[in-house]
């Protein structure tokens, strides 16, 4: 049986950052909300960015491949998509407390999603409701029969293995964006699997592909979201 993590804040979503900046909502992958999410949304807190990390496992998280497997193998996606918007709202919302830092002499209304592996694909199903300016999307794609315009600019950090590898269906996904006329931004990294960027699992994390998908992945929202 796989060994389960009961995570701070279950089912809450943390939250980092200065409200009135552009927001963007961080999606986990199938292992759940992991602790170094906390520090890649600090992180993009520190580049003038609201950030919201919600929790789509009711509290649950796991650092083994089975555990996982059972994890995302449970999704709702209804469930999920809802979460995500309900997560989206909270960054244009500013916190829903009606008062965004003073200090921010432009409020912003934008957000972006950025969601890894499982989050990414949700990230994708989410912005094709045209809810979110702009969507980031770590070793994740929409299948062909999952048809469906995405409204927004995208960015793609593909692995080198895996589903969402160097492979035919990266090809025909970013394919089929650019026919529908989605500015998309694609990069894969050498050697690398579909969890190369989480750093809780130091026997999947490549340092090096994921700083350099991790400034990519700043540039893009801070060129879709700033101004």
């Amino acid at each position: 049986m796989p060994e389960f993590i009961d995570i701070p804040s279950p089912s809450w979503p943390l939250t980092f950052g200065t409200p009135g900046n552009p927001s963007v909502v961080v999606v986990h992958d199938s292992f759940g909300r992991l602790p170094y999410l906390e520090s890649y949304a600090q992180a993009l807190a520190n580049r003038n960015f609201y950030v919201v990390v919600p929790d789509l496992f009711n509290g649950l998280a796991t650092i083994e491949a089975e555990g996982a497997d059972e994890l995302r193998g449970d999704i709702d996606i209804g469930f999920a998509l809802a979460t995500l918007e309900d997560a989206v709202e909270l960054g244009r919302g500013h916190g829903f407390d009606g008062a965004p830092d003073a200090s921010i002499r432009a409020h912003s209304t934008k957000v972006g999603v950025l969601g890894f592996e499982v989050g990414g694909w949700l990230a994708l199903r989410l912005a094709q409701a045209g809810s979110v300016d702009a969507v980031v999307a770590y070793a994740a794609g929409l299948h062909d029969d999952e048809p469906g315009i995405v409204p927004c600019p995208v960015l793609v950090n593909f692995c080198d293995t895996g589903e969402w590898g160097a492979g035919f269906e990266a090809d025909s996904f970013v394919s089929r964006l650019k026919e529908m006329g989605t500015p998309v931004n694609r990069h894969a990294y050498t050697g690398t699997t579909s969890f190369f960027a989480n750093a809780t699992l130091l026997d999947r994390l490549d340092k090096n592909a994921a700083a350099l998908a991790f400034a990519r992945s700043t540039y893009f929202l801070q060129e879709q979201l700033e101004g």
